[in-house]
């Protein structure tokens, strides 16, 4: 037993109080530590050399070759041995490309040993080569020429484009038919082949060819009707009862028809169907999948969509090629000069760009363009809906007559001057100036602000599969952002000269049904905007004169005059004088 004391220095002492009691455990010997047991053994035990010849043959060292235990004593040769025939050293690369200059001494022995050589001696080195030794004394070398002058002949252009008359090219073409037609048997187009017949010996009732022969009992029919092959018997044919066929053709499926035994029995129309109409549904699968409430269903209405977005962007395109800014199509647009456009100007401006529309497509253009639905069109929803507005910016004069700030359409002397038709400025600014954002960075060029329709449905929907792996408190799918490029550029401004190698769809090229139909002036060249655009009177005259239309000078004026009246600016396009000139010869 084991106790502790406590003496007078106030210090603890261990005392055993059974000492002559033997201690449990292992005895552990004095000196093995574990740093003894992991300490190396120093030096290590030597391998005897008769042993460490056969450890190289089954396991050599890392790095050492294998040696097989009989050839361990053998003198190490291979090491020693050398193959082929030394290589003397030769003259070095730099040596070759800078050598050593030569004294005056070497280099004349040089030109010495080279002299002997004919080579050197009819074209030295630095040195034309000079063949007057070959040619006669009496030869002047400095003027004689050789060969036979060729005479001058007419230039290539005279050949090529020779100055000739119309009618003389015609004649020694005719003169030359003749040698073409036996050469190559070339005609006019048009022209009866000669085929050199002598026709005063026949008769207007002579025939001409071999006479067919002609047997009247029937033969050449009895070949035709039985054939060569039909003499043998796997290859004639085999004659099956109408029954039998009409039979097999019910029970037996026939190739590309379906398999209807009960056809015959059951006697319905071709196009009969079977079962019970159910009533089509209110709503389309876009409905259930945006919650749409039932007074907003949408099926049914994709057609009007459709036209809506055709007449816009015939609008859109009419606006561009016809007015050269947003403001001057406004004030194209607003015929009462109000500052903004209602159903009936919106009616007038449809029916003057060939557009007759009907009332509730009329009803459904107001809808889509009014954005505050007022009933009316101010300037930022025209220019958003029914413009391209990126490729038409507003200029500083145009800003200010927006804002209020110039009353006149008329520029300052220091400005740049524009052709805007004059009207007295309405008692509200078109446009407030925080409606206007530059077109682009530094840019005086503004451009209005972009507008967005409002939602018709619900922004906030939940259906059961939002429900999976949902997110209490977490953000919803409508704020998710967007990523990739839009396939349509409209973002982007088209630009006025469109690099060949520039692939992108500015939104101005043509749709799938130009492709599949293109019309007969696409096929020469010619495209829409060549028929918008502006044009002189000179020019109009041309192009109506080179397509073969006889108009004379009053008919000409006349439609000239017409046709301008209907442009703001008097700009006239091919296309209004043509409609112009239609309803002149109608009346």
């Amino acid at each position: 037993m084991n106790m502790i004391e406590r003496n007078a220095t106030n210090t603890w002492k261990y005392t055993e109080s059974l000492p002559n009691i033997r201690r449990a455990g292992k005895l552990i010997p004095v000196g093995d530590r574990a740093k003894t047991c992991l300490q190396e053994i120093s030096p290590k035990p030597q391998t005897p050399p008769v042993v460490r010849k056969f450890l190289n043959t089954t396991r050599p060292g890392a790095g050492a070759i294998r040696v097989f235990h009989g050839k361990a004593n053998d003198p190490d040769i291979a090491s020693t041995l050398v193959h082929g025939v030394s290589s003397q050293a030769s003259i070095s690369g730099g040596l070759v490309i800078n050598p050593p200059p030569k004294t005056i001494y070497q280099q004349r022995l040089h030109q010495l040993s080279e002299a002997g050589y004919s080579t050197n001696q009819k074209a030295p080195l630095g040195r034309s080569h000079d063949q007057s030794p070959g040619l006669p004394n009496c030869l002047d070398i400095g003027n004689a020429t050789f060969g036979v002058k060729s005479p001058k002949s007419a230039a290539a252009g005279v050949i090529i484009n020779p100055p000739k008359s119309a009618e003389q090219v015609a004649t020694e073409a005719q003169e030359g038919h003749q040698s073409y037609i036996r050469s190559h048997n070339a005609y006019f187009v048009g022209e009866q082949v000669d085929r050199k017949y002598k026709w005063s010996h026949y008769g207007k009732d002579g025939r001409f060819g071999v006479p067919t022969p002609h047997h009247n009992d029937g033969r050449s029919v009895s070949k035709s009707l039985h054939w060569l092959c039909d003499t043998q018997k796997h290859n004639s044919a085999k004659f099956v009862s109408r029954r039998c066929d009409d039979f097999r053709e019910r029970t037996q499926p026939q190739i590309g028809k379906v398999h209807d035994p009960i056809a015959d029995t059951l006697k319905v129309p071709a196009g009969h169907i079977f079962g019970i109409l159910m009533r089509p549904d209110d709503f389309g699968a876009g409905d259930l999948l945006h919650s749409t409430p039932p007074a907003e269903y949408q099926k049914g209405t994709d057609r009007r969509r459709t036209l809506v977005s055709a007449v816009r962007q015939h609008l859109k395109k009419v606006n561009f090629h016809h007015f050269n800014s947003l403001l001057q199509a406004f004030r194209h647009y607003d015929k009462k000069g109000q500052g903004v456009i209602d159903k009936e100007d919106l009616q007038d401006v449809c029916r003057q760009f060939n557009l007759d529309l009907s009332g509730p497509m009329l009803d459904d253009l107001m809808e889509y363009c009014d954005v505050d639905k007022d009933g009316l069109i101010n300037f930022l929803e025209f220019a958003n809906f029914l413009n391209w507005k990126d490729k038409m910016p507003i200029s500083k004069v145009e800003q200010r007559i927006l804002t209020s700030e110039c009353k006149t359409s008329t520029a300052p002397d220091n400005m740049q001057r524009e052709t805007l038709p004059v009207r007295p400025a309405a008692s509200e600014a078109l446009a407030r100036p925080e409606d206007l954002e530059p077109a682009e960075v530094g840019s005086m060029l503004k451009t209005p602000k972009t507008l967005n329709r409002p939602r018709t449905i619900q922004d906030r929907f939940i259906t059961s599969s939002s429900l999976i792996r949902a997110v209490v408190g977490g953000l919803p799918t409508t704020d998710y952002r967007m990523y990739g490029t839009p396939t349509v550029r409209t973002d982007l401004a088209a630009p006025r000269i469109k690099r060949v190698s520039d692939s992108t769809n500015y939104g101005d090229q043509t749709t799938a049904f130009d492709l599949l139909y293109p019309t007969l002036h696409s096929l020469r060249g010619v495209h829409k905007e060549h028929f918008f655009c502006p044009r002189t009177k000179e020019e109009i005259a041309d192009i109506f004169r080179n397509v073969g239309v006889s108009i004379s000078a009053e008919t000409f004026e006349e439609v000239w005059k017409l046709a301008s009246m209907r442009h703001p600016t008097g700009d006239v396009c091919v296309e209004v004088f043509r409609d112009v000139l239609k309803e002149i010869e109608a009346n």
